[in-house]
């Protein structure tokens, strides 16, 4: 039989009955609870792994986790602060269905916090299906309940560090660990020492009051020595005073008085613990000294009264004179800007508190001083020192409702930390009073500096900042001299605003008189009329002022305006003149988000990481379509868009989530975090290595093996960080490779392997064939056929090799007529046999010439013998060997070969020929 004692009993196992625990104990019936963390109460245990396995030898594993474990402080546990992978596990036997119930802080996302259950088979319990653990607010415990089932349950709260390069990580905290459902207890439990229980049958007890002190199983509390004494709430024994010091005091300063005087006023930090009496001891310097009051705040007027009252509406003030009305033709700039700090405004707030103790509850987290605002004492070192900023709503001016684009408002704070320790001050934003997210942070001593965080919706906001001297556990007060100062705080836009100045605005009709009116979308103010006029083509309207027409700015090379002028965008068209040919791009089948996943990466203690990028690269009409999500355990667009309300969705032109793989120990899916926007804007597109100060260098990629140019897209994010001053920027350079079809490939440089070298400037390379240019007719050429038939072919090929895409088309075939070689072989052959028949015929011609010059030669020979002087025969003419040729033959009428032909050719009747006058000579006696 199983018995079941209701609370604040417990089973008298000899009677087997159920009795009331006595004072100084208490007991949950049926349930056990965990409140005592001094040290790890006896059944939990701490199981640390690695949450990847490194491939490689074992001696190549990086720093073991062996060191890592939960750590008992006293009132709650708190996590590992490391990247290892940390269990907190306790086995419980239950007779009867219960539950599990705990509280918990959890404010940091760079750990993964998970609370689940395993039966006795390590086979995860259907209850746990969402392990996942939400976030907190800073310095809020939030609860955790899950049903149990009977029988053995085992559960695990595991921690999973994610630091990947960033600072420390904020450990979970958890306390007050309850389990209901065992089937009874035998026995109650003392009250821990710090707490009392002065009833019969009590369920918990109650913790001792300042200044008091208790023992375990304590049926009521001792009060402390008063004068040289004291203690915190729930102390197990009471201190001594120390003697009294600088850091004992803090100073104000009072409201203005009607002399416009403020007073300088010290106090003891509350509760004072300190001494004065002893030798050593300081004393409280004299109040009273009193200076001038600052001047009011711009936007407000003390109108000779002792306090500041904001302007009434339409007016405006430096807040050094009378609120004033605007004039004609202008209207009040709404907003904030508090830059002397006498008073705390009336929509800002302080307070303090501590996640271990209450010492500093009701505490001013922050005190005024004049011409800032500093961190106050607190109750120890690691309180948080919180000082609010409420604002219900952001709008822009009349004026600028013409003005679309995303910006609504800007909070701008200029601020410097003076630390000795590690002190942090957060920057977060709370929307709509659902979560406070930690916006910006900054560690250690930094120089004076302003931050600037941009609004982008209409929302009810509450701007915090939180500093804490130090994380580690601290009782004391040792670094109260580390401090914050916030110097000013203005916010552009407020819906509740005070004007500090005018600003012009367009005048509606005559019948409407000087009162302001809205200009349309993508309208300015023209100065010399003061009407709305309609920005030019290709220009977007500025944020910022819509006064004249340089507030219309020129978009971007390769980019174009929306219809409203709010932004410049990419319609996924390009245009390139190059050596007098002109480049057309199309990427439209590039617009949709493309994605890369690159690493693996690891940290020291071997936990594995990717970074996860998407991009939008244009169209769209300009809209954001890329997104990154945090804490989800999956990371897909799909899962992203239908998902609930508490994913944490980013949106922007390129983007980047850190991804833990699905293998990794112990995680059933991908998880995604730390999502940033790396572009926003869209700057423009070129074929330049160079836009607005992004420089794309020249070894930072590959070289082209093509001549067609790369075309590089331009973006930045405006959004300023501690380590980007100017925002980020990103760099996408699309090549023509027509080896890669369709979307193509996204990859990063090999010297910047996780795209980025400096952490503000990210480049890519995406390589698809639809990145080419479109196809012209300088792209193909032509090959004639053979003429066949009197036809000949003509065909046309695309060059080789080819860098183009779609375009025109290759043009058909055609047909031409042409002379075939049967008819051309036949008129050469013609050709040649006349050719050969007209040699003939002149040779023979020539050769019956030459036969008739012969013969009259030789008859002119016979006839000169014949006479006086008669020659000698032809064969006593010779020439013998050793005589001299004393007879010269002289030619006359000697004519060219041109003319020999010429009366060759002529058919004459009478001959000519050529006359030879023989030389006379002697001759030889007979």
């Amino acid at each position: 039989m199983a018995f079941s004692c209701a609370s604040g009993e417990y089973l008298e196992m000899k009677n087997q009955v159920c009795s009331k625990c006595v004072e100084g104990t208490y007991s949950l019936g049926s349930g056990i609870k965990f409140d005592e963390w001094d040290e790890l109460p006896a059944g939990f245990s701490n199981v640390a792994t690695f949450m990847d396995t490194v491939v490689g030898p074992s001696d190549s594993r990086p720093d073991g986790c062996n060191n890592s474990s939960w750590l008992p402080r006293g009132n709650y546990i708190e996590s590992n602060r490391d990247d290892c992978t940390v269990s907190l596990i306790y086995a419980v036997h239950l007779k009867k269905s219960g539950y599990v119930f705990f509280e918990y802080q959890y404010v940091d996302n760079n750990i993964f916090f998970e609370f689940f259950i395993q039966n006795d088979q390590c086979q995860e319990m259907d209850a746990t299906t969402d392990k996942w653990v939400k976030l907190t607010d800073n310095g809020e415990w939030g609860s955790h309940s899950v049903m149990l089932k009977s029988g053995t349950n085992i559960l695990y709260w595991r921690t999973t560090g994610i630091l990947m390069g960033s600072k420390a990580v904020k450990p979970v905290l958890v306390k007050n660990i309850t389990i209901e459902g065992v089937a009874y207890t035998s026995e109650c439990f003392p009250c821990k020492p710090g707490t009392f229980s002065n009833k019969p049958g009590s369920f918990n007890c109650q913790m001792c009051p300042r200044n008091t002190y208790s023992e375990k199983g304590a049926k009521e509390c001792i009060r402390c020595k008063e004068d040289s004494q004291f203690s915190e709430e729930g102390a197990s024994e009471c201190v001594d005073r120390p003697p009294c010091t600088t850091k004992d005091y803090f100073q104000i300063h009072t409201p203005c008085d009607e002399e416009g005087k403020t007073q300088i006023m010290y106090k003891w930090i509350e509760p004072k613990i300190c001494r004065e009496d002893l030798t050593d001891a300081i004393r409280l310097p004299p109040s009273g000294e009193k200076k001038d009051c600052p001047p009011c705040n711009p936007g407000f007027y003390n109108n000779g009264s002792s306090s500041c009252h904001p302007c009434p509406p339409g007016t405006f003030s430096d807040g050094t004179k009378e609120c004033k009305s605007c004039p004609a033709g202008t209207e009040p700039a709404l907003g904030f800007e508090y830059k002397w700090w006498n008073v705390l405004p009336t929509n800002m707030k302080t307070s303090c508190f501590n996640v271990g103790n209450s010492k500093c509850d009701g505490m001013n987290g922050w005190e005024v001083a004049g011409d800032h605002i500093r961190s106050g004492a607190g109750g120890s070192d690691n309180d948080y020192l919180i000082l609010n900023l409420h604002i219900p709503g952001f709008k822009p001016p009349t004026s600028m409702t013409g003005a679309t684009g995303s910006e609504l408002g800007r909070i701008t704070f200029v601020f410097e930390t003076l630390c000795s320790a590690d002190c942090v001050l957060y920057f977060m934003v709370d929307i709509n009073r659902k979560s406070t997210n930690v916006v910006e942070s900054w560690g250690g001593t930094k120089e004076k500096q302003a931050y600037t965080h941009v609004i982008f919706k209409n929302a009810t906001f509450t701007f915090t900042w939180a500093f804490q001297r130090t994380n580690q556990g601290q009782d004391n007060r040792r670094l109260i001299n580390d401090v914050v100062k916030i110097y000013s705080i203005s916010a552009t836009n407020a819906v509740d605003g005070v004007a500090a100045s005018c600003r012009a605005c367009a005048l509606g009709s005559e019948q409407s008189g000087s009162s302001c009116v809205p200009c349309p979308p993508g309208h300015y103010i023209e100065k010399e009329t003061n009407q709305c006029k309609e920005c030019p083509a290709d220009t977007y309207l500025s944020i910022h002022q819509v006064y004249g027409k340089e507030a219309c700015i020129p978009c971007g090379p390769g980019s174009k305006s929306t219809q409203d002028h709010s932004l410049c965008y990419s319609d996924c068209f390009f245009y390139h003149e190059k050596e007098n040919q002109s480049l057309h791009y199309d990427f439209r089948n590039l617009s949709s988000v493309g994605s890369l996943m690159n690493g693996p990466s690891f940290t020291s203690k071997g936990t594995k990481y990717f970074h996860f990028f998407n991009i939008s690269l244009c169209g769209h009409e300009g809209r954001k379509m890329a997104l990154c999500t945090n804490n989800i355990s999956d990371f897909t667009v799909k899962e992203m868009v239908t998902g609930s309300d508490d994913l944490n969705l980013v949106g922007a032109f390129v983007c980047q989530s850190t991804i833990i793989p699905s293998e990794s120990k112990g995680f059933r899916a991908a998880l995604s975090s730390q999502s940033i926007i790396l572009a926003d804007t869209f700057l423009g597109v070129t074929v330049e290595a160079s836009l607005q100060n992004v420089n794309i260098k020249e070894d930072m990629f590959p070289v082209s093996p093509s001549q067609v140019p790369d075309v590089h897209f331009f973006y930045k994010s405006s959004t300023a960080t501690t380590s980007c001053i100017n925002g980020r920027s990103t760099a996408v350079k699309m090549r023509c490779n027509p080896m890669r079809p369709g979307a193509g490939v996204i990859s990063v440089p090999s010297k910047c392997p996780a795209g980025t070298c400096d952490g503000c400037t990210f480049y890519f390379l995406w390589e698809s064939a639809e990145a080419c240019p479109l196809c012209t007719e300088h792209d193909f050429h032509e090959i004639e056929g053979a003429c066949k038939r009197g036809l000949q072919e003509i065909l046309y090929v695309w060059n080789e090799p080819k860098w183009c895409i779609k375009g025109i088309a290759l043009p058909e075939k055609k047909l031409s007529t042409c002379e075939t070689v049967d008819f051309w072989l036949k008129v050469g052959a013609g050709v040649g046999a006349f050719t050969a028949v007209l040699l003939v015929a002149l040779t023979c011609y020539f050769w019956k010439k030459n036969q008739k010059l012969e013969y009259k030669y030789s008859k002119l020979v016979m006839t000169t013998n014949s006479k006086e002087c008669e020659l000698p025969a032809a064969d006593s003419c010779a020439i013998m060997e050793g005589e001299d040729n004393e007879e010269d033959v002289v030619y006359s009428n000697k004519q060219s070969l041109l003319g020999k032909l010429k009366s060759l050719a002529t058919k004459e009747k009478d001959d000519h020929f050529e006359s030879v006058q023989l030389k006379s000579s002697r001759c030889p006696n007979i």
